[in-house]
């Protein structure tokens, strides 16, 4: 049964499969310029956009809008070019975030992909989001710099608590301050 045999026994909009069958083309030509000129890269389906340097691969979800595809996807090809492996503490990781989009967006140009200042604002916002609630001391208020990797301390009430190692993890404050 075609496509049109179908909309009309169902009576659904035809104009849905076919642009699902275009962005899939769409995603699966891009995909592939990207396998060709990095080929020392892995380019798997997965469920959100990520880089392993370990096994050298780089996650895409082909679920998404093609726009948020391209760009998620040059963002983690970026974290690959730049050799980002891990990081040990909250302020680098915004700072390897920010590298990578500004490479993104200079990659982007080579496959007519315009990543906007703005986008790349909106996404570097939710880690700014993210630290800004796990720097925030549960005492006092204040916000402060990492004590360690796992662990802030409050300069003002001396307070502190743990945080998990993982982005965008609920924070697990646990005061250790002393009270004397």
């Amino acid at each position: 049964m075609t496509v049109a045999q179908k909309t009309k026994a169902t009576g659904k909009n035809a104009e849905k499969p076919l642009k699902t069958a275009k962005v899939d083309r769409a995603v699966r030509k891009f995909i592939q310029k990207l396998e060709d000129d990095y080929p020392q890269f892995h380019f798997e389906q997965g469920k959100e956009e990520h880089w392993s340097p370990q096994t050298q691969t780089i996650m895409y979800n082909p679920a998404q809008d093609y726009q948020r595809l391209t760009f998620g996807t040059l963002h983690e090809v970026a974290h690959a070019l730049l050799g980002h492996a891990d990081y040990q503490s909250d302020i680098e990781l915004i700072k390897l975030e920010a590298k990578a989009w500004e490479l993104a967006a200079e990659i982007g140009k080579k496959y007519s992909v315009n990543i906007s200042f703005d986008h790349i604002q909106n996404c570097l916002d939710t880690y700014r989001d993210w630290l800004h609630g796990r720097s925030k001391c549960p005492t006092c208020g204040i916000h402060t710099l990492q004590d360690s990797p796992a662990s802030y301390k409050c300069h003002n009430c001396a307070a502190g608590w743990k945080v998990s190692s993982g982005k965008f993890v609920r924070s697990y404050r646990r005061n250790t301050a002393k009270h004397l």
